[in-house]
């Protein structure tokens, strides 16, 4: 810990940028396997059932997931030093705050970070704690037949509405996040041209959209049916 105080702050968002772009592609691949929990296809549960199974078994997913922890450590520690440091260069803050160009959820980037931490702590406890073993499956109407169940985990959890109300009111708050980091990652890494920014930016928000809203349809659904 002591030896990542020493790097550059640009070296630190270097680092960050990688790991949070890695993060975006997973929340992808997440979003692609969730939505099957939707009757999409006459046999969505079956289908999402293997891809559970697939993910769950198989040994080279379980060392990705080694990395996907590292991805959300280096991630959430690069990010609380960075703003740590920032808040100690400048230790008072003005009496009258001036115009600024810095945008509303660039500044609350660290308040939005801490919900989401949060939000996956609460994810972590009602799905892949379970898997280890670790904590309770999520009671509720339906049966959870084993503790890789994770399709009549998710009919449990959004079976209570508040539940439900929540999750969608983080995952907006996610896509604030999202939308923000996105751009922020590519400006660390160096890409910002007056050229292709403009397309960086309009993907960052169509990213930031899309994903949120597709996790968003699975609790409407239950809320709704």
């Amino acid at each position: 810990m002591a030896k990542l105080l020493h790097y550059s702050s640009l070296t630190k968002k270097f680092i960050m940028a990688i790991a949070g772009l890695f993060l975006a592609v997973f929340l992808m691949v997440h979003l692609g396997i969730n939505l099957f929990i939707l009757p999409i296809t006459g046999n969505h549960v079956e289908i999402f059932d293997l891809a559970v199974h697939f993910m769950t078994s198989n040994p080279l997913i379980k060392a990705f997931e080694i990395v996907l922890f590292g991805g959300f450590l280096i991630h959430i520690i690069f990010g609380l030093i960075l703003q740590i440091q920032n808040w100690l260069a400048r230790p008072k803050r003005y009496k009258i705050e001036g115009f600024s160009h810095t945008s509303f959820f660039s500044k609350y980037m660290i308040h939005t970070a801490i919900i989401i931490l949060i939000f996956l702590v609460i994810h972590f406890i009602n799905f892949y704690f379970v898997k280890l073993g670790f904590t309770e499956a999520p009671e509720g109407p339906m049966t959870v037949a084993n503790d890789h169940d994770f399709y009549h985990m998710t009919i449990n959890l959004f079976s209570n509405a508040w539940y439900s109300i929540i999750y969608i009111v983080l995952l907006i708050i996610l896509g604030f996040h999202l939308n923000h980091a996105f751009q922020s990652a590519f400006q660390s890494l160096g890409l910002s041209h007056s050229k292709y920014t403009p397309f960086i930016k309009a993907v960052g928000t169509i990213y930031s959209i899309v994903i949120p809203l597709g996790f968003i349809t699975i609790p409407m659904y239950f809320l709704i049916s």
